[in-house]
């Protein structure tokens, strides 16, 4: 019922400033990997930031069906300037997976 959102800026906005900031053409120089990159982003960014670009990486996971030429295919209109290797998408997809499950440590008990 509910129809898949175009991949657009405008739809995963949190994931097109990722991608700008993390998947650019200076990545193996500043990052070495992608999965790299992600892995340094989710250490630097706070949960208000980590979550919504996991999520969103989740969505487009699920738009392009995990398949390597249309998930490049939506990251190139969100601003990527990198391919990812067939191999890197399930490295890129785990660590966005625990940004998600990572729960933030400055809540410590009450007492």
């Amino acid at each position: 019922m509910s129809s898949k959102p175009e991949i657009t800026a405008a739809n995963f906005p949190e994931l097109h400033t990722f991608l700008r900031g993390y998947f650019h053409e200076d990545v193996a120089d500043e990052y070495g990997t992608p999965p790299e990159a992600a892995d340094q982003f989710c250490e630097d960014a706070d949960s208000d930031e980590r979550i919504p670009v996991a999520r969103q990486w989740q969505q487009l996971l699920e738009l392009t069906g995990g398949q390597p030429a249309a998930l490049n295919a939506g990251l190139k209109k969100l601003g990527s300037a990198i391919r990812l290797e067939e191999g890197e998408i399930p490295q890129v997809s785990a660590i966005f997976a625990r940004c998600l499950a990572v729960k933030p440590p400055r809540r410590a008990a009450n007492e």
